[in-house]
Parts: structure tokens; sequence; C-alpha cells
């Protein structure tokens, strides 16, 4: 056995065929879990190779892989097994492709042709058509990468034999995000970007590779390898780091404890809490913020404790005590603001953008945060720091209504950082207006009034946006009436109760009963208008369901008896004694244009693109579920009707259903099969025979896992899903 840390150069230079046995499961990973943050971590290290090209570079480690050779002729294409790892090995793969196909298409000869080397053998090693390709997946997975891998750029993805499937998405996405990439600096910036990358993917990747001789016990290898232990965090690493060099440095570390470290401690700090796909400390998640607030780079979790200790032996250029203090000192704000998202009225303005943010799940934007209240450094002005947090939020709240891509955040919050870094503190607020404005690329582009309007004006947004940002839109709507604008309270004295109200349905989803069609009998037009912005209220929970699917004049009545919000009394002047589509659209452009006014753009600003290039909602599949470790593979799944107690269904590696033999694609599938009739899978079958928790639990579950999929994800089903029985629905 031979173990060596190598670089996909050294992996995938040599003539070689990687092949997967049948019996591996098939390919699971997904653009959530595995493909962002592999092209993140792809991009993180290609940025820092382009600022500095002559810097020794800290490479990024991928994990381990596990092959073993075969026996093969002397002189003829060397084969190996891949006994674990194939999903990364078969995503670099893919990687690879899409990134040698954008370079060749741009232009840039001499990186492409060095990428070409390392995802295609040499035709002399070529007997048959596959072993033209260095990895060659399980049987299952075969047809979709040899379609993928085998066309010419540029790729008409959708015209593919196996459009859809898991490796063809997964090219298209490397695809896009490194066409996109390659663009940032405009034409003449390509040439340097695409050697940055290509030496980003060839040099500065690492895997531990273990090689195992034919002879070798390669179950007994993967066993071992992924055996699971407990880690340390990275506030525990850091804790330890940083006393050690106390005691070092005759420090008190008794005293130094008690002032400085052991609120960390406590459990607010020891909380664990969801940041991004994974759990961590809450103390960890704020080092990590730190960091980023203090160097302007983006740092993901596993890197916090090395980029620390670099930190504190080289840049800081303070003793230890003295940042440990100044670490302190930051997290107070760090937990005020935390705090200040659930603070009951009055708040500030700062506690309202900690909500407000916490709604749009832009954890990101944290290190923004503790920068503007640095205590190290001089406070920013009131109005500046205002016009930050304004700016800031107009650009999150308006990519979101209109479905923009979040997949740069993380990059554009480091960088966010590092121009405030480099300005006056009193000139922070037109900083960050200038760079947003100056933002140019679909990934960061600041939408203008025109695309705004238009998209809220036809959009479901219902159904676009979750229930939590949409009545966080709806709540600012009503403060914005009450007369909350910037720094100037409303007359009435207080906002409107954050979180307390349902999102109502003015016309209701069931409007069959009581609200006929009028001039234009268009059942399908009337189902997309009901759920867009003009027919949404707010109401409270009593209310809500005193009217809910009541006729209009039931509803007139309850509000103009017991509500108080500014939002119906408007709603009650607009409707008058009807309310119907005609009213509903022209409510659309009074709420339309409150939005513009709640969170405006620089006059002038066009942001020159018609539309966001909005994402297609993605089908979480039972794939998705296995590849997140929430179900195994060979699972039993349980039916939970009574009537058909004790039918069972088995969960394969690919996320079929087996029923008795016959395979499915879908969990509806496979009910509809066992009842006789049209069924929804996901709420017909239980994980367990005594876990009583549904698929559709699981698939929410799984979406906790990965908050950033809320508003763009469905059930792979192939029925209708039932609003009810996915979410809580108010009408």
């Amino acid at each position: 056995m031979e173990t060596q840390v190598r670089t996909p150069q050294s992996v995938f230079m040599q003539p070689q065929r990687l092949i997967v046995p049948l019996f591996q499961r098939p390919y699971v990973w997904n653009r959530e879990n595995q493909w962002a943050p592999l092209w993140h971590d792809v991009i993180r290290v290609a940025e820092r190779h382009r600022a500095e090209p002559n810097t020794k570079q800290q490479p990024h480690f991928l994990g381990a892989v596990v092959l073993q050779q075969l026996q093969n002729p002397v002189g003829s294409l060397q084969v190996r097994t891949v006994i674990d790892g194939q999903q990364r090995l078969t995503t670099l793969q893919v990687l690879l492709d899409a990134l040698h196909a954008e370079i060749a298409q741009a232009g840039v000869r001499q990186p492409a042709l060095r990428l070409e080397t390392l995802v295609r053998n040499p035709e002399a090693f070529c007997e048959n058509h596959e072993d033209k390709f260095k990895v060659w997946p399980t049987n299952r997975d075969r047809p979709s990468f040899n379609a993928v891998m085998d066309a010419p750029p540029p790729i008409e993805y959708a015209a593919l034999p196996h459009a859809g499937e898991r490796l063809v998405e997964a090219h298209r996405y490397f695809a896009e995000q490194a066409r996109e990439w390659l663009k940032l600096d405009g034409p003449e910036g390509v040439n340097k970007r695409a050697d940055s990358i290509e030496f980003a993917v060839r040099e500065l990747l690492q895997l531990v590779v273990i090689d195992l001789a034919a002879d070798e016990n390669a179950q007994e290898i993967f066993e071992t390898l992924n055996a699971r232990g407990a880690g340390l965090t990275a506030a525990d690493l850091i804790k330890n780091f940083v006393f050690q060099r106390l005691l070092e440095q005759g420090v008190d570390v008794e005293v130094a404890y008690e002032s400085h470290w052991k609120e960390f401690e406590t459990g607010f700090w020891e909380a664990e809490v969801t940041f991004g796909r994974l759990r961590y400390s809450r103390s960890s998640i704020f080092l990590n913020h730190w960091l980023i607030a203090r160097t302007g780079e983006e740092i993901v979790a596993r890197e916090v404790f090395a980029r620390f200790k670099r930190y504190a032996d080289y840049e800081a250029e303070v003793p230890m005590i003295q940042l440990v203090g100044q670490i302190a000192r930051a997290s107070v704000v760090y937990r005020r603001f935390i705090e200040g998202a659930t603070a009951s009225n009055p708040v500030d303005r700062l506690q309202l953008f900690a909500y407000r943010s916490s709604m749009l799940e832009s954890e990101v934007f944290k290190p923004v945060v503790l920068w503007l209240r640095d205590p190290e450094l001089n406070p920013v002005p009131p109005e500046q720091e205002l016009k930050v947090l304004e700016v800031l939020e107009s650009w999150l709240v308006r990519r979101m209504l209109v479905r923009a891509r979040t997949s740069s955040y993380t990059q554009v919050a480091a960088e966010l950082v590092t121009q405030l870094s480099k300005g006056e503190r009193d000139e922070a607020g037109d900083v960050v207006e200038q760079y947003f404005a100056g933002q140019n690329v679909s990934s960061r582009y600041w939408p203008d009034d025109a695309e705004l309007s238009n998209d809220l004006t036809a959009a479901p947004a219902y159904q676009r946006i979750s229930n939590g940002r949409l009545r966080m839109v709806l709540e600012a709507i009503e403060d914005h009436r009450r007369g909350w604008k910037g720094l100037v309270p409303g007359l009435g004295g207080e906002r409107v109760a954050r979180g307390a109200y349902h999102i109502e349905h003015v016309l209701p989803q069931k409007w069959q009963a009581h609200w006929p069609l009028q001039q234009a009998p268009d059942e399908a037009a009337r189902d997309r208008l009901i759920h867009t912005i003009g027919n949404l209220t707010l109401l409270t929970s009593k209310l809500n369901a005193k009217v809910s699917n009541a006729p209009w004049e039931t509803k007139r009545a309850a509000l103009q008896q017991h509500d108080v919000l500014k939002l119906n009394s408007d709603l009650l002047g607009q409707a008058g004694l009807e309310w119907n589509d005609t009213k509903v659209r022209a409510r659309t452009a009074v709420m339309t244009q409150a939005i513009i006014e709640i969170w405006p753009v620089p006059d002038g600003h066009r942001s020159n693109f018609g539309h966001a290039e909005e994402q297609p909602r993605r089908r979480v599949t039972m794939a998705d579920l296995i590849g997140a470790g929430l179900i195994e593979a060979g699972s039993t799944i349980y039916v939970r009707r009574k009537s058909l107690s004790g039918r069972t269904a088995i969960v394969l590696p690919d996320g079929r259903i087996d029923v008795d033999g016959h395979v499915f694609d879908t969990p509806s599938g496979a009910a509809r099969w066992i009842s006789g009739k049209s069924e929804n899978g996901w709420w017909f079958f239980n994980v367990g025979a005594n876990d009583h928790r549904s698929l559709a639990e699981m698939w929410n579950e799984y979406l906790d896992q990965v908050p950033e999929m809320s508003d763009d994800a469905e059930l792979e089903t192939d029925d209708e899903v039932p609003g009810d029985q996915l979410e809580s629905t108010d009408s």
C-alpha cells in the first residue's frame, strides 16, 4: 500500500482508467451539498493565486480516495478500481472537462490544452471508445457521463440524450460558473483568469491517494477510513492555541480566561446553529466572521483555525492578551446583533437589519456589521452606518424578490469588507453604494426599479418566496405606511410586531365557492393572480382562521370590526364593496411602488439586466436524501395507510423505489402501484416501521440542512403536492 498526497495533475496526467465497480452506489452528489462548495473552494484558491501569482499558495485539501491496482499487460493502459472516493473523482473529471470547454471557447489555448490531458487519454492507448475517459463510473451513470463528456462545445445540454441527469447537470453547473467567472474583468481579463483557475485546479487542490496492490484487503481499508469520531471545533482549537501562547508569554491565564474567554463556554456560544449546509458552534461561526471582518478574505469554516494562527502570528501586530481582549469586545457586538433579530419593539435600525437579514438567511454579511461596530476603531457616523444597512438590505431584498442567484454571497461579503477597509469610515455608506451600483454580472448586480416592477407585477410571490421572507416584506410595507422612513420614526411611534401575523390571501386559494369568475373566464390566470403580492395581506391567527375562504362581504366586515393594520385599512379603501381581479392588479402596482420606496436604488441606477438569471426550481429527489445521509440505500420504507398496513418498498442506491421487484423512479410511482390510484408518495411512506416520520418530513429536514434552497426546491413527484401537507397555509 502506498499513500501519497497528490494533485489532480499527478492523479490524472498519466494514461489510465479508474473504474468504479458495478456494486458501488450511483452518482448522488448535487449542487447544494457538493458542487457549489467545491466550486467556491476552486475560486478561492484561484483568486489567491491571481492576487499573488509568485507566492507559494496554501493548497486546498479535497479528501481521500482509495484505488486498487488490477493486473494488466505491460505497456497497456493502466487500470485501477476505485474502492472509495468515486463521487469525488467523478465530479473532478466533470469539473475539469467543463472548465476545459469554457476556456477553449474563450480562445485561451494553452490552459485548455493542459486541462485536456487530465480528462482524455491519448488515442494510442484507446482500444475502445470508452478508453478515452480517465474515470469510468458505475454502469447506471455511464450513459449520461459518456453523453456529456463526449459532447463537443458549446454544449446544448437540453439536447443531450440524458439531459436532466445529475452528471449532465453537474457539467452544466460548472460550465456556467466558469463562464461567468472568466468574464468578471471583461474580455481583456479572460487570459489571466484562465491561467489562474487552470493552475488552481491542476496544482492547488490535493487528494490523499491510497494505492493498494492487487492482493491487499480493500474492504478493511475502506472501513477504517470511514470510521467516525468526534472532532474539536474551531473555537476549541483557537482556545488551546491562544492560551498556550499566553502561558508561553507569562500571562496569568486564569485571569485572562475569566476576563476574556469564559463567556464563550456558556450556552449562547456553545449552541450549535446551521451555517450553510452544516451545523457549528456559534462561537466557531463568530470567530469565522470576526476573521473575515479583520482580513477581508473569504474564509471557509474548515480553514478558520489555520487562518487565525497566521493572523495572530503575522498580521495582528498586538500581543496575544490584547488580541483576545479585542475578540471578547467584538463578541459583545456580535451577540447584541443576533439578539436584536428577535428583540421586541421598539427596535433600532441595526436590530431591524438583523431581523430582516435573518429572514433572508444572509448570515454571511455579519462580518460587515462587525466592521461597522468594531470597538477598536473610530465609530462610523450614524447617517453613514444607516446608508450601509439600507443599501445592503436593498441589494439583498431586491435580489431575493427577483430570485437572483445567491451562490457568490460569501465572496461578496469578504470583498465588501475589503472595500470598506480601504476607504474612510466616515464614507462607509458611500463606499457600499458605489460597490453595489458598479456590479455588472448576474451573480452580483443590483436589480433596478424596472426589473423589480416587471417581476412583481406577474410573479406568484406566495409560491416563489418563503412565508418568512414574504411576511417580512409585508411588515415593511406596513411600517412604511405608518411613516417609518430611515431614521424618521412613524407618527404612531411603533413598528408592526415582527413575526406575529399570518399571510392571508384576500381572494382565497379555494375561490371557486364564493368568488365566481367575471369577464375573462380563465381559471389558470386567476390561479396565478391570487398569489401575486396585491392579493396578500397580514392578519392575526384568529382573524385568519375566521375569514379564511369566506366571501368578500364576510372578510370586509371582519376587517372593519377587528383589524388595526394600515395594510388592511388601505385594502378596504381600495376594494369598496367588491374585491376582484382588476383590483388585485391595481393593488399589486401600489405595493410594488411601496417596495421600491422602502428599498431604493441610487437615482438613475440601471442594472442593464432585463431579468435575473432565474434558477429553475430543482426537484429534491430520494437520491438527494441518500447523498445527505438522511436515509440509507437499501432501507425499507413503510406504507402509512392503515388499510395497506404491512406493504413496504426498498430504497435503491440511485434513489429509485423497488416494490416487489417492480422499480419506480419516484415515491409517487411506487405509491400508485401499491394503492392502484394517484398518490403523493412522499406522504404515502414512512421511513421506518416504528418511525412515523414521512418521506416529506425527511424532505423538509433536507431543506433545513440546505437553507439556501428553501425557495427553489420542490418535491419530485408525479402528482400535485397538496399545499396543506407541505407547509401551513393561511387561506
